[in-house]
């Protein structure tokens, strides 16, 4: 899979002569300049969720606008974060970097200055565009940066535990941005975060290639935007133009198309941008599939959550986002837990306790009414938090263990993809739905109609749980084969 190649060793000819490289005296400012692009693209994610209801004020949005302006942005990012690993190998990692915090910079100034729905979807994919060539590109230069084997462990784990704190404070961020700015401020916060990140990688991070880059897939690209988006579009709008449409039936026909082409095409290339022989190692299946689930899970709760609380129950976007604290207080708990859990047992008890604590708090919304009191709602978001934070470690330890070791960067790219494909999902079935049943003939109005995306939501836990059950033991680990590797990689060139 082309830029998902694990990150080369770096050069290092004038440690020989007893002088530490300029990168090496930096090297914990390089890890923290990466974590800031990590946090902005990471609060991005949920913080946009909060500020819906006023952009659907504002704007006049339709539901499935209000789906698009949130999976415009995941559909993008999922298409192209395999693609973005193969530029930066190829044309640099700092340069690749910068050009995504300019991109990602652009597309943030102008979706705060839409003025209609449609244009606010075009500017959420510039800014999926740039995104995409900051996190997986971010991982490869702290691996590039970190050659001590501990020393980089104790980096990617403060790497994940920004991701944690992104994610938690999205919402609390963007309910207090929209309550004292506007919608429009949880777009332009990005831009004096951007700016600081440009100046200091100008300033301390290293340019670095790898020696030899993998050849670029731009049939396979072209196919897995074709079955991303197509996929996506036909779930999103199917309750508005009909399931049976023309359009909608010949958008899953394509989508369909897509996905054998992309299989057949894949497995005749010696350097695909997708191997799908890493498939057959049952442990890297099953990573892959918890991740959409668990990540399916977690954007349609968010995006359910944000429409219930604010247009049900009343509550401004600051009191949507404090009440979302305790699942945020819990993914934080429980993610380091995880890791433990997952060094001296395995990822199975890990993955089984995520799968249930998503499955529990499906349930529990499942009942969820126009008075439901707010205990309840927080004994959900506690469920739900635990259960969320006990999975990503599972998931990089089976995605990582099901393959041989040259291929754990390969390993991490599509699960991080595998991850953006399932925030896509959820926002679209989960959402679809539930709008769609809003002004049903047998409608109870919005608490009601989420009845069902709810149910969903614990059908995804039940998934995990099962996946976790399946595909965690010791005989589900033997590694994939892989496709045919190009010549052994030298340590890799450092461009001055």
């Amino acid at each position: 899979m082309a830029g998902a190649t694990s990150p080369a060793a770096p050069d290092h000819a004038d440690s020989g002569r007893g002088r530490p490289l300029p990168h090496d005296r930096h090297k914990w400012l390089i890890l923290g300049i990466c974590c800031i692009s990590l946090f902005m693209v990471g609060l991005d994610t949920t913080i946009v969720n909060l500020a819906l209801p006023s952009i659907q004020k504002d704007l006049d949005a339709t539901p499935s606008g209000l789906q698009w302006t949130v999976d415009a942005y995941t559909v993008v990012l999922a298409s192209l974060l395999m693609l973005s690993g193969s530029m930066a190998d190829r044309f640099g990692r700092r340069r690749t970097f910068q050009s995504g915090l300019l991109l990602f910079s652009l597309g943030s100034l102008l979706c705060g200055l839409a003025s209609d729905t449609g244009s606010l979807i075009a500017f959420r994919m510039v800014q999926a565009m740039g995104g995409a060539m900051l996190n997986p590109v971010a991982v490869s230069i702290i691996a590039n940066t970190f050659t001590d084997l501990r020393e980089r462990a104790r980096a990617i784990g403060l790497w994940g535990a920004v991701a944690g704190v992104s994610i938690a404070l999205g919402p609390v961020v963007g309910g207090a941005l929209v309550d004292s700015t506007g919608w429009q401020a949880v777009f332009w916060v990005n831009l004096p975060v951007a700016a600081l990140a440009l100046i200091l990688t100008s300033l301390f991070v290293p340019e670095s290639k790898a020696p030899r880059p993998r050849r670029l897939d731009p049939v396979g690209q072209l196919l897995v935007i074709a079955l991303l988006a197509t996929l996506t579009f036909g779930i999103i709008e199917g309750p508005v133009r009909g399931w049976g449409s023309a359009l909608i039936v010949g958008c899953f026909t394509i989508a369909v198309v897509a996905a054998v082409t992309l299989i057949r095409y894949e497995l005749r290339r010696a350097e695909p941008l997708l191997d799908v022989r890493f498939f057959r190692s049952p442990s890297f299946s099953g990573a892959i599939a918890s991740a959409v689930c668990g990540f399916a899970a977690l954007a349609g709760f968010l995006f359910l959550n944000a429409l219930y609380l604010q247009d049900v129950k009343d509550f401004s976007p600051l009191h949507t986002g404090l009440l979302t604290l305790p699942m945020a207080a819990m993914t934080l708990v429980s993610s380091p837990l995880a890791g433990r859990i997952v060094g001296a047992r395995g990822p199975r008890i890990p993955m089984v306790i995520a799968g249930a604590g998503t499955a529990g708090c499906g349930l529990l919304l499942t009942q969820v009414r126009a008075d439901t009191p707010i205990w309840y709602l927080v004994i959900a978001y506690v469920a739900f938090g635990i259960g969320f934070g006990m999975l990503d470690a599972p998931l990089t330890y089976s995605a990582v263990s099901g393959m041989p070791r040259s291929q754990a960067g390969v390993a991490a790219a599509v699960t991080s993809t595998g991850r953006q494909v399932g925030a896509a999902l959820g926002v679209a079935v989960l959402g679809s739905v539930s709008t769609a049943r809003v002004h049903g003939p047998f409608s109870s109005g919005f608490p009601g109609a989420s009845h069902l995306g709810w149910a969903i939501m614990a059908g995804c836990g039940l998934a995990i749980v099962t996946l976790g059950l399946l595909t965690t033991g010791v005989r589900t680990r033997h590694p994939a084969e892989p496709s045919p590797e190009p010549a052994a990689e030298q340590p890799a060139e450092r461009v001055p």
